[in-house]
């Protein structure tokens, strides 16, 4: 049985001597170190991180972490990946904040003894490379979608900005006209557009247009949702090739809004109107886009009941639908497409709202370890009354998974977490008290093999 205290003793001792977080322990002293650990008991308040577990459990988080590092359950890697998905749900910024995470069960959870240096997180994540992290992603966006994630057929493309500090010689770039152009790293999200989920992302680059990442971006998408949908983008994403694209695929079809060019909003002018109600005209025709002559589909409308104060709008379409359906994608499909504005606005917190370094390897695998952070503390979220449901990642992280007081002690084979002073209107004694067993109902293995294969359940006093 691996819990001699006399064998742990020794690299205990080691890490208090020398004041070091970490060493190059092997498998075995790790498990040694941390049966070690909740054998003498664990106070803190990061306790209700523990909550996640079970959501670990239900998405199968630990499968996909050691498929991306390429490593199996004893292996030290999987743990260092998991402690930076415990980050991203905890809205982890800065130094101060990681150095108050040990000691407090922070680092039990993710079956290791400390907590992971910066430089051994940097490592793990500059030796695996964007492919990899983007097959993360879809393995993530197809666990997803069998869980219902992803219940309509319509999404939304939109380009996000990460503004950084960066020394770096690069590009300047701006959200707005008006705003002062910044170093940032363009990054380009789907989310599902009734759910407000996300599928994936791409990252741009100096040397990346926007059509060739939004492209890459919908060949994930093909791979996640090949039954395909309705996506609905913005003027950025209106170019030939994206459009030439979108022709040529089968099961999807793009939206959006063309740039309000001159000769445009001429040929806008020109066209004849059917009137839907009062201020608002509609038609559809052909329009030929860009210097190439792209044949499109252009959905327009005119607003306004005074001839001097019309305002008009193109859409390019890739559907053939009559002018009816036509009328419904702008008037009802498109402004559902602001969803993902509120996605950033709620979930961005977790790690896409700021970016430490443009090591491409290293941001696309933090941030698609993020996407695994946001689809557990989703799925931990659904279980909350309104309007704690609704919280957004940051207060939800201050509030329960680092706002309530417990402690962690092992009995027989389980580790129990005890927790106090829980509002009861959070409703969580009802989905967490006697988890092996209700994990055991709905056809989940209750042991956890990132932490030895003890199982956890919890307690509210």
């Amino acid at each position: 049985m691996l819990n001699p205290e006399k064998e742990s003793k020794k690299v205990e001792i080691h890490l208090t001597k020398t004041k070091i977080r970490e060493l190059n322990i092997t498998p075995r002293d790790n498990e040694q170190l941390v049966r070690n650990r909740l054998a003498k008991k664990i106070s803190g308040t990061y306790i209700g991180l523990w909550l996640l577990i079970a959501e670990h459990l239900r998405l199968g988080t630990w499968d996909l972490l050691k498929s991306w590092t390429g490593k199996e359950d004893r292996d030290i890697e999987p743990h260092h990946a998991l402690q930076i998905v415990n980050e991203a749900a905890l809205c982890v910024t800065g130094v101060r904040i990681r150095r108050s995470l040990n000691y407090q069960g922070f680092e039990i959870l993710n079956g290791l003894p400390y907590i992971s240096t910066d430089k051994s997180i940097h490592k793990l994540l500059d030796a695996h490379t964007i492919s990899e992290a983007k097959e993360m992603q879809i393995a993530l966006g197809l666990l997803r979608q069998v869980r219902g994630d992803y219940r309509s057929n319509k999404f939304a493309f939109d380009p996000h900005r990460i503004y950084t500090f960066s020394k770096r010689i690069m590009p300047l770039k701006k959200n707005i006209s008006k705003n002062i152009s910044k170093k940032c790293l363009q990054t380009f999200f789907c989310i599902d557009i009734i759910t407000g989920q996300p599928i994936g992302f791409t990252i741009g680059s100096s040397g990346k247009t926007t059509s060739r990442a939004s492209l890459e971006l919908l060949d994930m998408m093909e791979s996640i949702i090949p039954d395909g949908g309705l996506i609905i983008a913005d003027a950025e994403h209106a170019t030939v090739e994206i459009l030439k694209k979108f022709y040529e695929t089968e099961n999807y079809e793009i939206l959006m809004p063309l740039p309000r060019r001159k000769k445009l909003i001429a040929y806008l002018k020109q066209l004849k109107y059917e009137r839907k109600w009062a201020g608002y005209n509609f038609t559809t025709t052909d329009y030929k886009l860009g210097k190439t002559k792209q044949a499109i589909n252009l959905i327009a409308q005119r607003t306004g009941e005074i001839e001097t104060e019309y305002q008009y709008k193109g859409f390019a379409s890739t559907s053939s639908y009559p002018n009816k359906e036509s009328l419904k994608m702008i008037t009802e499909d498109y402004p559902n497409r602001w969803s993902i504005e509120e996605f950033f606005n709620f979930e961005a917190s977790m790690g896409w709202n700021r970016i430490s370094t443009m090591n491409l390897n290293i941001s696309y695998g933090k941030m698609s370890l993020a996407l695994i952070a946001q689809a557990v503390t989703h799925q931990f979220r659904k279980k909350l009354p309104k309007p704690y449901s609704n919280w957004t990642a940051k207060h939800l992280a201050d509030t329960v998974f680092h706002g309530i007081d417990g402690d962690l002690r092992v009995k027989n084979d389980t580790i129990i977490v005890t927790m106090y002073n829980v509002p009861d209107i959070l409703n969580l004694k009802k989905h967490y008290e006697h988890l092996p067993e209700k994990l055991e109902k709905e056809g989940i293995d209750p042991r956890i093999p990132w932490l030895f294969n003890f199982k956890v359940d919890f307690r509210f006093k």
